[in-house]
């Protein structure tokens, strides 16, 4: 259990700065004279640095020693964290945001290595607790950053990753399991120039998604589906490609959970980010009482999670996450019932669901990955599938670009809803899908 709560610790600084600067858009807005435009591009960067850096160290953790990248990254974050609230601008901001977003994206998949690599009996279980640390711990960002932003402005935000850097650092030093020997980095062992196309392709598509605000892009669209092949094209003759193609192409269901999470943080990111500043600029809500609010998100997440972990134990991942598809439904169809009126109560009993359904999802489809993939293999799929998450939230970053470009209001938060109402049947669809029971011969090289 130690292990598990020192490596938590470390694991949760990125969904925990992921959402926790939510609450803090219209103050950044304010701060540093910008339009939504550039929030998205604050939020975008950070996603994009951690869709890179995400595989790029869990291939370096299984190379170098997943102890010692696990080290560098709250290294980073330490860095990060204290130049960040001094920013004299907002692209120094986004700078020093995508430094933390290397450094927390070096925890998940140097930490999940050395879980599955020490526990064994019910992982499950061992993985619903990490689960509350890391994608549960998202949940909780807005509520941290409203009070942390009612009471120290947004600079608060990156102070408050220091207590959580020190236990991290001092557990990990003492619990965490030594490294053996370090493994020759041979020619072609880290594929830079896959690195780079990948780098290329996540911005292209970025820059095709957030032209929706001033329409579609041809264009753009083609040149990303262009690179999209030739990605593709030059990764299969690689001996030692940064993203393994023939690997995802011979392995139908790590794809599918793969596609099957990017959706799920579509819709989850677009409430998480789309919610605060709603209440803010449209209910006239402070700070505060949008953190309370957001507080469903995160106590129902965190009450069902340990629930589930034992249901995952018992039965597989498939029934749950059909379950938790059916939340995402439900919770997506209710914001289409928010009126300018709406009680503050009834938002909170609407959000808890989104809550419930994030509980099933996020250790449903950690489950069912490892159920696929080899015990060598964990360091790049847990790279891989934080790399699906974070293509999710880049797509629910363009997608709040697009809808809220010009104002918030309920009519725009409508639409929002509706979309995500459509993902949803794509996920439950996805969960339909899925493999009764997992494989029979467990993957415990």
């Amino acid at each position: 259990m130690l292990l598990i709560t020192a490596i938590g610790f470390g694991v949760l600084l990125n969904p925990l700065n992921t959402t926790m600067i939510s609450v803090a858009f219209s103050r950044l807005q304010q701060e540093f004279q910008v339009p939504y435009s550039a929030i998205s591009w604050l939020i975008a960067t950070y996603y994009v640095a951690s869709a890179v850096a995400q595989p790029v160290m869990g291939k370096l953790s299984d190379m170098l020693g997943r102890k010692r990248i696990f080290l560098l990254g709250l290294l980073l974050v330490t860095i990060s964290s204290m130049l960040a609230p001094f920013s004299p601008s907002i692209g120094w901001l986004m700078a020093f945001r995508v430094i933390q977003a290397i450094g927390t994206s070096s925890l998940f998949p140097a930490g999940m290595g050395m879980i599955r690599s020490s526990i064994t009996d019910n992982q499950a279980r061992a993985l619903s607790v990490m689960s509350i640390f890391s994608s549960t711990s998202a949940a909780f960002g807005p509520s941290i950053g409203g009070f942390l932003i009612q009471y120290g402005d947004w600079p608060a935000i990156f102070f408050v990753n220091f207590p959580v850097i020190l236990i991290s650092f001092f557990m990990s030093i003492k619990i965490l399991p030594k490294d053996g020997p370090r493994k020759p980095i041979a020619s072609g062992g880290l594929d830079l120039w896959g690195i780079v196309f990948f780098t290329a392709l996540i911005v292209s598509w970025l820059f095709f998604f957030l032209s929706f605000e001033q329409g579609f892009n041809v264009w753009l669209l083609i040149v990303s589906l262009v690179m999209s092949f030739l990605f593709y094209q030059f990764e299969k003759r690689r001996k030692q490609p940064f993203i393994d193609v023939f690997f995802l192409k011979n392995n139908l269901n790590v794809c599918m959970v793969y596609i099957q999470f990017i959706c799920v943080n579509i819709v989850f990111y677009s409430v998480m980010f789309s919610i605060p500043s709603y209440l803010q600029q449209v209910r006239h809500f402070d700070a505060q009482r949008v953190g309370l609010i957001m507080l469903a998100v995160s106590g129902f997440s965190v009450f069902v999670t340990p629930w589930v972990g034992r249901w995952i134990d018992k039965s597989g991942s498939k029934s749950p996450l059909i379950a938790g598809s059916l939340f995402v439904m439900a919770g997506s169809l209710l914001l289409l019932l928010l009126h300018d009126n709406t009680l503050p109560y009834v938002i909170f009993a609407f959000l808890s669901v989104f809550g419930i359904s994030n509980g099933f999802q996020n250790l449903g489809l950690q489950t069912a990955l490892y159920s696929y993939v080899s015990t060598k293999e964990t360091g790049i799929a847990s790279g891989l599938f934080m790399t699906s998450r974070f293509m999710g939230t880049i797509l629910s970053s363009s997608l709040l670009g697009a809808i809220f470009s010009s104002e918030f209001s309920t009519q725009r938060l409508h639409t929002m809803a509706a979309v995500c109402a459509v993902i949803s049947v794509a996920i439950l669809v996805l969960s339909l899908k899925m493999p009764s029971h997992r494989p029979q011969t467990p993957y415990a090289e």
